[in-house]
C-alpha cells in the first residue's frame, strides 16, 4: 500500500495537535450549505416504504424535529423516485423546507429522475454502473480504461442533469459493495474505496461539476477511518478540490454498541477536523439518530480554545493501515496480549462480593465459587478502599501505594504510584507496578522508566483536546523507542451516561485505531456526591463501555458483534425486532460477527467481514450466508433464525449459553 501513497508525511488534516476544521468548498443543498465555514450538518434516513407518502412525511417530520437537517429517502426504482415529488410537496405544504436526498444504488434511471425533484442524490460507485458477481478479473491497462469509458457513459447523464438543475451529489463509497473491477485491481482495501470514488469524481470534474460531497463508509471502524484519511490525502496530492466529507459508520447496530461504534469511527475523524455532515446509522427509529450525531458534533464547539499541545513534525505511525505499537510484555500487558480493562471502583467503601457483578464477576454463594461473563474486567482499581475478600482467579486489584505498602496479603494486589512517589520509592512489586502520569509528564516518565521491565504507564490528560494530547505523548514514546505498555485513562465527571459513552469511544477509540494503547480505564474521580447504587450504576456503565470501545476499535473481541443496517424503505422485515430476536439467541457467541441486513442492497457486500449473514430476499423470505457464500435461499422468516443457528452449529462455532 505504501508504494501507492505519495507521502506518509503528507498530512490528512491541518494539524495533529491543534484543533482545526479542514477547509472545504461549500456545497449548496437547498437552503443548507455543507462545507466551507458552515456548521457540521446532521442528517438521517427514513425507514418507511417510499411509496407510503404520508408515512414517509410523518417520519420525516419526526426526524426534522429531532434535529435532522437533511432527510434521505431510498429510491430503488422509477416509481419510488417519482413519489419523491409527492413527499416533497406534502412536506413543503406543511411548512418544512428541509432538503431531501434520494438514495440510489442499482438504478441510474431512478437517479436521473430523482435529480430533477430533490436537492441531492446519493450514488454508490460500487453498484451504480456495475453488477457485483464476486469475480476476480485480470485487467490490462487497456481493458481497465475501457471499463472507465463504460462507467463514464453510464454516469455522465446524471452529472449533466445535476448540473442543469442545481442538484448536489454524494459519491458514497461503501466498503462492502466495492465493484469486482475495483476489488480485482486494488483489493478489499481503503485504497480501493478511495479509488472507487475518484473514478466517478474525475468524470464530474471533467464536466466542471463540483457540487459534490464524498463518503467512505464501512462497518469496520479501522477501515472507515483509514479510508477517509487516505481520501483527503489523495484529494490534496491529486490536485482535486477539497470536497466536503459525509461521515458515517455503516451498520453500526443498536443501543450502546451502535453508539460506541459510531463514535469510534466518526469521533476519531472529527477530532482531526474532518467531516462536514454526519449520519449516525442505528438499528432504531431514525429520529433517535440525529441527537447522537449532534452530541458528537457539539463537542467541538469552542474546541479551538484548548490548551496548546506540542506540534508533531513527523507522525511515526502509518495513518492509513493498522499497525500495533511494539510493546514489551509486562505481566499480562503488551506483547501479544489483548488490551486490558481496568475498572475504577475506588468510590465504593466496603465493597461486597455480591456487588462485583457490576464488573462482570458473579459470586455464587450456594456453590461458593465465582463465574465471569464476557465483560469481566481484568483489574479493579480500589484506590484507598481495599477489597476485603478474596478475589476470583483472573481478576487483580490495583491499590494506591500507601494502601499496598500496608497489605498483609499481597497476592493479586499491585501498587499504583504517582510520579514523585515512583522516583523516591524503595519498594516495588516484583512483577507489576502502575505509574499514573499526565501527558505533560511523559518525558520525565520515559527517563525514570528506562531499563524497567516491571511497570505499566497509566496515561491521562486534562487537555480538552484530549485524544490529540494523549496521541502526542505516544509520539514521545515512539520517538525514544520506548516499549512501555500504556493504559489510557479518561474521566468524565458528572455528565450523562450517553455523553460518557460517546466521549470515551472517541478519546480512546481514536488512539486504538492507530495501534496505540494497551488498556483502558474510565475513572470515577471528581464525581459529585452520589448514592451507593448510583455509583454502582456508573461503574457498570464504565465497565461495559470499556469493553465496547475495545471491540468497536477491533482490538479485543469480547462479545458477539452484530452488523445490522439501520433500515430504510427497501427493508423487507422488521429490523429492530429481528435483530433483538437474533441477539437473544446468539449473544453468548464470543467474537462471532453476524450481519443482519434488510435487503440485498445491504448484503452480502455490506456485511463486509461478517462470519454469518441474515439477509431479506423477498417478503417473508430470508437468504442465509456463511461469509459471502449463500448457504440457504428463500427460508421462511419464521424458520430463519433456527436455520441460522443450525449453520453456525454445523460450522463448529456454536456453544450452548451458560446460566449464571
Amino acid at each position: 500500500m505504501e508504494s501507492l501513497i505519495k507521502s506518509l508525511d503528507s498530512l490528512y488534516c491541518d494539524s495533529l495537535t491543534q484543533y482545526s476544521r479542514r477547509k472545504t468548498i461549500p456545497v449548496r443543498v437547498g437552503d443548507i450549505t455543507i462545507g466551507g465555514d458552515n456548521h457540521i450538518v446532521v442528517q438521517s434516513m427514513t425507514t418507511i416504504d417510499t411509496m407510503d407518502t404520508m408515512g414517509s412525511v410523518e417520519q420525516s417530520i419526526r426526524m426534522i424535529e429531532s434535529g435532522c437537517e437533511l432527510v434521505r429517502i431510498t429510491a430503488p426504482s422509477i416509481k419510488e423516485a417519482e413519489n419523491l415529488r409527492n413527499i416533497k410537496a406534502e412536506l413543503r405544504k406543511r411548512g418544512y423546507q428541509t432538503p431531501l436526498v434520494a438514495d440510489i444504488h442499482f438504478t441510474p434511471n431512478a437517479a436521473e429522475l430523482a435529480a430533477r425533484i430533490v436537492e441531492k442524490v446519493r450514488i454508490n460507485p460500487g453498484n451504480y454502473a456495475d453488477k457485483k458477481k464476486f469475480e476476480v478479473i485480470d485487467y490490462t491497462d487497456a481493458s481497465y480504461a475501457e471499463e472507465l469509458d463504460r462507467i463514464r457513459d453510464r454516469f455522465l447523464p446524471l452529472v449533466k442533469i445535476c448540473k442543469e438543475n442545481g442538484t448536489a451529489m454524494r459519491i458514497g463509497t461503501n466498503h462492502g459493495s466495492l465493484s469486482d473491477r475495483i476489488m480485482s485491481r486494488y483489493g478489499d482495501t481503503p485504497l480501493g474505496m478511495v479509488e472507487s470514488a475518484l473514478e466517478f469524481l474525475r468524470i464530474c470534474e471533467n464536466e466542471n461539476y463540483h457540487d459534490i460531497v464524498i463518503s467512505m463508509k464501512s462497518s469496520n471502524t479501522q477501515v472507515m477511518v483509514q479510508a477517509y484519511r487516505l481520501l483527503v490525502q489523495k484529494l490534496n496530492d491529486g490536485g482535486f478540490k477539497p470536497y466536503p466529507l459525509h461521515l458515517g459508520v455503516t451498520e453500526a447496530g443498536e443501543a450502546e454498541d451502535g453508539r460506541i461504534k459510531s463514535a469510534v469511527g466518526i469521533g476519531t475523524l472529527l477530532e482531526d477536523g474532518l467531516g462536514d455532515t454526519v449520519r449516525v446509522s442505528l438499528t432504531e427509529d431514525p429520529e433517535f439518530e440525529a441527537p447522537v450525531a449532534k452530541a458528537l458534533i457539539d463537542r467541538y464547539t469552542g474546541r479551538k480554545a484548548h490548551s496548546p499541545i506540542a506540534e508533531i513534525s513527523h507522525y511515526p505511525v502509518t495513518p492509513f493501515e493498522y499497525n500495533k505499537r511494539h510493546v514489551s510484555e509486562i505481566y499480562n500487558f503488551g506483547g501479544h496480549n489483548v488490551p486490558r480493562v481496568i475498572t475504577d471502583i475506588s468510590k465504593i467503601e466496603k465493597v461486597t462480593d455480591r456487588e462485583m457483578k457490576v464488573v462482570g464477576h458473579f459470586y455464587l454463594p450456594e456453590l461458593d465459587k465465582w463465574k465471569m461473563n464476557d465483560q469481566g474486567c481484568d483489574f479493579v482499581y480500589s484506590g484507598s478502599n481495599p477489597i476485603p475478600f478474596m478475589l476470583p482467579n483472573g481478576m487483580k486489584e490495583i491499590q494506591n501505594l500507601s494502601v499496598w505498602e500496608k497489605s498483609i496479603d499481597p497476592v493479586n494486589k499491585f501498587p499504583l504510584f504517582r510520579l514523585e512517589e515512583y522516583k523516591s520509592a524503595e519498594r516495588f512489586h516484583s512483577e507489576l507496578n502502575f505509574l499514573e502520569i499526565s501527558d505533560e509528564e511523559i518525558e520525565t516518565a520515559i527517563a525514570v522508566l528506562t531499563g524497567r521491565k516491571d511497570t505499566v504507564l497509566i496515561l491521562k490528560t486534562s487537555n480538552t483536546h484530549s485524544m490529540p494530547a494523549l496521541r502526542r505523548a505516544f509520539v514521545s514514546l515512539l520517538e525514544t523507542n520506548s516499549e512501555i505498555p500504556v493504559v489510557l485513562k479518561v474521566a468524565y465527571p458528572d455528565q450523562s451516561a450517553d455523553a460518557t459513552t460517546l466521549h470515551a469511544a472517541t478519546d480512546v477509540g481514536g488512539l486504538l485505531i492507530d495501534g496505540l494503547g494497551d488498556g483502558i480505564m474510565i475513572s470515577l474521580e471528581k464525581e459529585a456526591e452520589h448514592t451507593r447504587q448510583e455509583i454502582l450504576d456508573q461503574i457498570k456503565l464504565h465497565n461495559s463501555v470499556s469493553f465496547g470501545v475495545l471491540q468497536a476499535a477491533r482490538t479485543r473481541m469480547s462479545k458477539t458483534e452484530y452488523i445490522s443496517c439501520p433500515s430504510c424503505g427497501r427493508t423487507l422485515f422488521d429490523l429492530q425486532e429481528t435483530t433483538a430476536m437474533i441477539r437473544k439467541r446468539t449473544d453468548h457467541l464470543k467474537g462471532v460477527k453476524i450481519g443482519i441486513m434488510g435487503c440485498i442492497v445491504n448484503g452480502p457486500g455490506e456485511m463486509a467481514d461478517a462470519d454469518y449473514g441474515y439477509v431479506g430476499s423477498g417478503k417473508g423470505k430470508i437468504t442465509l450466508y456463511k461469509g459471502k457464500e449463500v448457504m440457504k435461499k428463500s427460508v421462511p422468516s419464521e424458520k430463519a433464525v433456527d436455520e441460522l443457528i443450525n449453520i453456525i452449529k454445523e460450522d463448529g462455532m456454536w456453544n450452548e449459553p451458560e446460566t449464571i
